[in-house]
């Protein structure tokens, strides 16, 4: 009976795809990228590389709290989180191709 009980946890645990930390994986990593490229911006970098940093410290802050879950016991890397966070990424970049200086 234990054995079932525990199975039948376990079996639970599965990441959706539409979950509510999905949709804080989108804007966080939206805000993320937001921030760095404005701290960029105000030190001058120009608008290319400063948008390319800006991807990569968004990306690099994604994939760091995965491998931060991973080796969190009772946490577990998620592929649903990351393609969050790239979405996110990306509704980001769009957004800020379109701002004015």
């Amino acid at each position: 009976m234990a054995a079932n009980l525990v199975f039948a946890q376990t079996a639970v645990v599965r990441d959706s795809w539409f979950g509510i930390d999905k949709i804080k994986h989108f804007f966080m990593s939206a805000f993320i990228e937001s921030v760095s490229y404005s701290v960029l911006q105000a030190a001058h970098v120009k608008r290319r590389p400063a948008l390319t940093s800006a991807i990569g410290v968004a990306a690099a802050v994604g994939v760091a709290r995965e491998i931060h879950d991973k080796r969190t016991p009772g946490k577990w890397f998620s592929y649903q989180d990351l393609t969050w966070d790239a979405l996110g990424i990306g509704a980001g970049a769009a957004l800020l191709t379109h701002t004015v200086k």
